[in-house]
């Protein structure tokens, strides 16, 4: 069993990220004497985590264990006392169904259509439409040249994180790629807390944990993250390096599509690069995602 991923776990998700929170603060980096000794356990003991809350050592314990929920005020502040990011400070809450999480569509997602009419008039731009679980719905002919002819890959398999941990290409294509990796598996580990339940997540999940020995860590490591912006070099076999700056644009119709976009400041090296690699991707006829 994957904890946080099958039955009814939330609370024991919680507790889990709670310790590995913890477990990353030393007593001097929150204010706490250090008597410099032998400690037993990594990072602060729940002890000193209820004194910074100023909570009892219980009612901590208990939240750990999963045995008890946590109020609003008192999530705010564990979140301030284990210095939580706001990614995850929001996965704390919606752990603690602090957040009302979305029903969970057991139907085939298809691209919507306003996001398709947007991905037909990027031509200069790579992009891709991103749905549960980091499927990938849609795709532009530029998003196949740079970073794989999507069409090739079976249909059950088309999901981003799985491409990134089994294709070996990605591990040359992504200059950094453990960070852009470690990006995917903080993203799927905040996805898993709306959806606990989803079975393909599930199955996802399982299969790349018994394949990839730095997945199975990586995801236990309960770091999270959204999808939001960011910077990418990837050395591209075709063009050369590139430097890529990604945002995600979200669907008000569907909050679980996102469409990725891949740019590069006019004028730049990776500008020109792209221009390029657009020409390329037309000489080899590369296909863009059909229209559903």
């Amino acid at each position: 069993m994957l904890t946080g991923m099958t039955g009814n776990v939330p609370l024991n998700e919680l507790g889990e990220f709670l310790k590995k929170r913890r477990a990353e603060l030393s007593p001097r980096t929150v204010g706490l004497a250090d008597n410099g000794g032998p400690r037993r356990v990594a990072g602060l003991r729940r002890e000193e985590v209820a004194q910074l809350a100023s909570i009892s050592t219980d009612y901590y314990t208990r939240l750990e264990q999963g045995r008890m929920q946590a109020s609003a005020p008192v999530l705010d502040t564990l979140a301030r006392v284990l210095r939580l990011d706001d990614d995850e400070r929001g996965y704390l809450f919606q752990l603690a169904g602090k957040i009302t999480t979305r029903t969970r569509s057991r139907g085939r997602q298809k691209v919507q259509p306003q996001l398709q009419r947007v991905l037909d008039d990027l031509t200069a731009t790579p992009a891709i439409v991103q749905g549960r679980r980091g499927d990938i719905l849609a795709w532009n002919a530029l998003a196949a040249a740079l970073v794989t002819d999507f069409s090739r890959v079976p249909e059950r398999h088309r999901n981003y994180p799985r491409i990134i941990f089994t294709d070996p290409a990605m591990r040359t294509l992504y200059a950094d790629w453990e960070t852009s990796a470690r990006l995917g598996v903080a993203q799927l580990r905040m996805e898993a807390a709306q959806y606990p339940e989803d079975p393909r997540l599930i199955e996802l999940v399982g299969e790349l944990s018994l394949r990839d020995k730095q997945f199975a860590q990586w995801w236990g490591d309960h770091r999270v993250a959204a999808r939001t912006v960011g910077t990418k070099t990837l050395s591209h076999p075709v063009v050369g390096e590139l430097v890529l700056d990604w945002d995600t644009l979200t669907a008000n119709t569907d909050p679980d599509q996102h469409l990725t976009v891949w740019t590069a400041a006019p004028g730049s090296p990776t500008h020109e690069r792209l221009r390029i690699l657009a020409s390329w991707a037309t000489d080899q006829n590369l296909p863009a995602s059909p229209v559903a």
